[in-house]
């Protein structure tokens, strides 16, 4: 999906549905369509030269202990503690609803060929168990570095299955949205960051923590498994601007603030229409890797960024007026009669009127080695991983992606790179593991 803020938000008061275990003790390309630069000129100059950055922002809510950190509203993670943990066990996965934590790698995996069902669930298993000891501070199984473990820093595995590996574990049993996306004109997909018949998204407020999770669970699936690709990503740390709660993306811009709240929150997420009955308080995951073209978005001045995406720079509020989290008009006009909020602005693109389109945005920046050498050196090779987490991918992921597709200023600035989509399981009772349902 090109870099979008999701919808307007619910303003009741934030519920969570948290990740517990007994509380005893510890728990183990194509044609783009309308070009965008005649849009600069065209729909953009209707809004006197309107030319601004997406609005990009996640949500806030209490974690488990109480606190108040990123989550659903605003993006911003609680300070933490090396020492500080995440239940693995639950209903449904941690790193959803979790509070965002600074440091993130996503892996995606292939399963190897001639893997039987009876080895996939045994691999679930082990990974399942070394994922439950290492959020909770203890060495994975045969862990030649026990003391890397000590520190888990809100550390969170969080499962997602494709296609391949559920008909699998039970053929049939894949719901229809799980599939690759459609083909939009604006994608460039390369096959390194795209497809995966396992997601392993594992998130830490530290580095090191992120890094020994990761190696431990690769070294779990070499007899299973391939890695496919790999994608590290990162936030702005918790105590380094503690007067803005919502994160900044590398378009400077606020990223989450329309994220769904309270009630409209477990709707969103978690659906319960229809599901699959092995995906009862599971979801979908949808994870799109975005160029964003820094340096010629460098060329930009301030008014254009900021009516690119239809809010202001210095605390995201709408070009209507008010606050961050204040609702737009976007009816409202200026002098000349023009939108003050322009049709093509990336806000309005992201809006669905339908409130069954909604999606909850958990993204992370990116910011890799800049290319040297011939036309393509530049300053930067930068971006983000796109995460939405929706009940159902081509009803609430599909239609706002369609019109970000057909007409959004921003895509002059941004390219899909990647795209992969998966199920997400619910959560594991201690004794059992992720994707258990598939097998019984």
């Amino acid at each position: 999906m090109s870099i979008t803020e999701g919808v307007a938000p619910d303003h009741g008061e934030p519920e969570h549905s948290e990740h517990s275990g007994d509380g005893q003790k510890p728990e183990q390309e194509a044609s783009g369509g309308v070009r965008r630069r005649h849009l600069l000129f065209g729909g953009a100059a209707a809004g006197l030269g309107a030319l601004a950055a997406a609005g990009i922002a996640a949500g806030t809510k209490p974690d488990a202990a109480g606190r108040k950190g990123q989550n659903t509203e605003t993006g911003a993670a609680p300070s933490a503690g090396a020492s500080d943990v995440v239940p693995f066990y639950g209903p449904r996965q941690a790193g959803i609803e979790t509070p965002a934590q600074t440091h993130a790698v996503f892996l995606g995996l292939d399963l190897k060929p001639g893997l039987t069902r009876q080895r996939l669930a045994a691999w679930l298993r082990l990974l399942s168990e070394d994922a439950a000891a290492l959020t909770q501070g203890r060495p994975a199984l045969a862990d030649t570095e026990p003391e890397l473990a000590a520190g888990p820093a809100r550390l969170t595995v969080t499962f997602g299955f494709g296609p391949a590996l559920v008909a699998l574990a039970s053929p049939g049993l894949a719901p229809a949205w799980l599939r690759p996306l459609p083909a939009f004109g604006i994608d460039r997909l390369e096959p390194a960051y795209s497809g995966g018949d396992l997601l392993l998204q594992v998130c830490a407020d530290d580095p090191l923590t992120v890094a020994h999770a990761r190696r431990m669970l690769l070294k779990d699936s070499r007899s299973f498994a391939t890695l496919r690709w790999t994608q590290t990503g990162f936030l702005r740390a918790a105590r380094s601007n503690p007067a803005e709660e919502t994160p900044r993306n590398l378009f400077g811009q606020l990223d989450g603030t329309a994220n769904p709240r309270g009630g409209a929150f477990e709707r969103v997420v978690w659906g319960g229409e229809g599901i699959e009955p092995w995906l009862k308080d599971g979801t979908s995951v949808v994870i799109r890797r975005i160029a964003m073209n820094l340096d010629t978005w460098d060329e930009l001045d301030r008014r254009g960024r900021e009516e690119t995406v239809g809010r202001r720079l210095s605390d995201g509020a709408p070009l209507t007026g008010g606050t961050e989290h204040d609702e737009p008009d976007f009816s409202a006009r200026n002098s000349l009669g023009f939108p003050v909020i322009a049709e093509s602005a990336h806000m309005r693109r992201a809006r669905p009127e339908d409130e069954r389109q909604r999606i909850f945005r958990r993204p992370y920046n990116y910011d890799d080695a800049p290319v040297t050498g011939g036309a393509e050196s530049g300053v930067s090779n930068s971006g983000q991983i796109f995460v939405s987490y929706q009940a159902d991918v081509d009803r609430q992921f599909v239609p706002i992606q369609r019109r970000l597709d057909e007409l959004d200023i921003l895509n002059e600035w941004t390219t899909p790179v990647g795209s992969a989509v998966f199920a997400v399981p619910p959560g594991a009772r201690e004794g059992s593991f992720v994707g258990a349902e598939l097998f019984d």
